[in-house]
């Protein structure tokens, strides 16, 4: 393969494309460390709101906006 991407030719640039998105994609799908994800869990454990009784739905609310 060439060294500079002028003298490249088709293939090889598609190859040489395939191989930086491949490199990149595997970063980001790598595992996370468990202990990470848990702590995202807990999180979200501990910061879940549920609505009191008797409190307006998300629809509507939405009805009452678009009808103001």
């Amino acid at each position: 393969m060439s060294s500079q991407v002028a003298d490249l030719t088709l293939d090889e640039l598609n190859m040489l494309i395939e191989k930086v998105v491949d490199a990149r994609l595997k970063q980001i799908t790598k595992p996370r460390d468990k202990a990470s994800v848990q702590a995202v869990l807990d999180s979200i454990d501990r910061h879940f709101w549920i609505p009191p009784d008797g409190a307006k739905s998300s629809l509507e609310l939405l009805r009452e906006d678009r009808d103001a």
